[in-house]
């Protein structure tokens, strides 16, 4: 994990953890190093980064610093406004811009806020560059050979210009409508786009390809995003799809980039419902490249039994879908993702997109002509029980003889009728404590298990 950049970008509360002056010393530095990446190989054109944000009150303040960042070390910053994550990674990639920045914190509340970098291909950006940033805002910056104790500033014809793009955004609106493979006509909609990024785009593609939409929490004013809407709060359109009598709904996060659906009776689809949906879906087509699907550790128990009962393979990676796209882009593999709703199509995006997702369930629907309660009820999700267990050391608390032992024993007694997961917080001084099983009460006791040790031998903080 990085000094300022974790695995989905650079974020905190704002002007706490992540203030102006860091946004600007972002901008001043990729302008810099991705002009002197030009120049070194012959090319004396402006860098050209392009730019969106979410609907946060903060984003317009890092928008105005990032660009004055940019701009001063000559680099031209192409601005796409409000919009999705996924729609940065697309434009970075499809019209060549040396990266892409989004200024976003996904399903955190409207206080926070986050700068994700994308290289020109639409990918997270490299720990390289990510390594370079940090130590240029810690003022120790070594690069091209020598120390960089400050970065010049673009005078003149040299300084960055500002282009608005909006016309990027809208491309990638027709870009989602061509991937529409049937008429939505006939069908109701629910839309709950979490007062976030997809507040104007969502609705235009799904007019445009025919449903009838009814839309949720499209009514941004910097402080609501998030707030008892979208995929983090899905109990809103749960009980708007089932009082509508809708055929399905589709929840937001902030930035767009993942996707819970509600059925037709208002149940909850998960990502890993997402997974198996479509996965089988695929291989029946015979389009499950490798017949693998990329999950993370952190996916359900249940949906390992629906993919060896389906003759489907998986893989696990850590939880992130950083790791989850970096396994696929190395294997080829299609289709990967996150309970949590982090899909990727690795054939149509380089990132999770929930617009793209909810497109694909809407495929499957209507190739299969079944309702999303009947595509997923095949699979079983087993009841889960996770607990958060302060530590004094998380590495001296996983290490622990005793601990090593209390989980294999667990892990003995659930065979293949259940799971345990023990890993360390990424942020916080935290273990986390993950068991699946048949029922609650099993679960319940096998967390105990485990806990129980953790407190006998110190480890614990009360």
């Amino acid at each position: 994990m990085g000094r300022y950049f974790g695995t989905d970008g650079f974020r905190g509360e704002a002007n706490c953890d992540l203030t102006a002056d860091h946004a600007y010393k972002v901008g001043r530095f990729l302008g810099w190093y991705y002009g002197e990446l030009k120049r070194r190989n012959g090319d004396h054109s402006a860098p050209r980064i392009v730019i969106g944000k979410d609907t946060r009150r903060s984003s317009y303040m890092f928008e105005y610093t990032l660009i004055a960042g940019l701009t001063a070390s000559g680099a031209d910053a192409y601005m796409l406004h409000v919009t999705t994550t996924p729609s940065v990674a697309y434009i970075s990639r499809v019209d060549a811009f040396d990266c892409g920045i989004m200024i976003s914190a996904s399903h955190n509340p409207y206080y926070d806020n986050g700068i994700k970098l994308l290289n020109s291909r639409g990918e997270k950006m490299d720990e390289d560059t990510i390594s370079l940033i940090e130590d240029y805002i810690d003022g120790k910056l070594y690069v091209f050979g020598k120390a960089q104790a400050e970065l010049p500033y673009a005078t003149r014809e040299k300084i960055g210009k500002t282009v608005d793009y909006a016309s990027g955004r809208n491309r990638y609106i027709g870009y989602l409508i061509s991937l529409g493979m049937y008429s939505f006509r006939g069908v109701n909609v629910g839309l709950d786009c979490a007062n976030g990024s997809a507040w104007n785009i969502a609705k235009s593609v799904f007019e445009a390809l025919g449903a009838t939409t009814y839309v949720l929490n499209a009514n941004p004013d910097g402080l609501n995003i998030n707030k008892n809407a979208g995929s983090t709060h899905i109990e809103g359109l749960q009980k708007f799809v089932k009082e509508n009598n809708l055929d399905v709904g589709f929840a937001y996060d902030g930035d767009a980039d993942r996707c819970l659906c509600v059925d037709e009776k208002g149940n909850v689809i998960t990502g890993d419902h997402i997974l198996y949906i479509y996965g089988k879906y695929m291989k029946e087509r015979d389009k499950l490249v490798n017949n693998t699907v990329v999950t993370t550790v952190m996916s359900n128990f249940g949906l390992y039994k629906a993919f060896d009962k389906a003759g489907i393979e998986y893989v696990k990676t850590p939880v992130g879908d950083k790791y989850v796209y970096e396994r696929m882009a190395s294997h080829g593999d299609r289709l990967g993702g996150e309970e949590s709703g982090h899909i990727i199509f690795s054939k149509y995006a380089t990132t999770g997109d929930g617009i793209l997702t909810s497109l694909k369930m809407m495929e499957v629907m209507l190739a299969r002509k079944q309702p999303l309660s009947k595509l997923a009820e095949p699979l079983e999700i087993f009841p889960q029980v996770l607990q958060n267990v302060r530590v004094r050391d998380k590495a001296a608390a996983q290490n622990d003889a005793d601990v090593c032992a209390a989980v294999q024993a667990v892990a003995d007694t659930l065979g293949d009728s259940g799971r345990i997961l023990v890993r360390p917080s990424g942020t916080e001084p935290v273990v986390r404590v993950m068991v699946e099983a048949e029922s609650k009460k099993k679960c319940e006791a096998c967390v105990k298990e485990v806990v129980d040790v953790l407190v006998a031998k110190g480890h614990v903080v009360r």
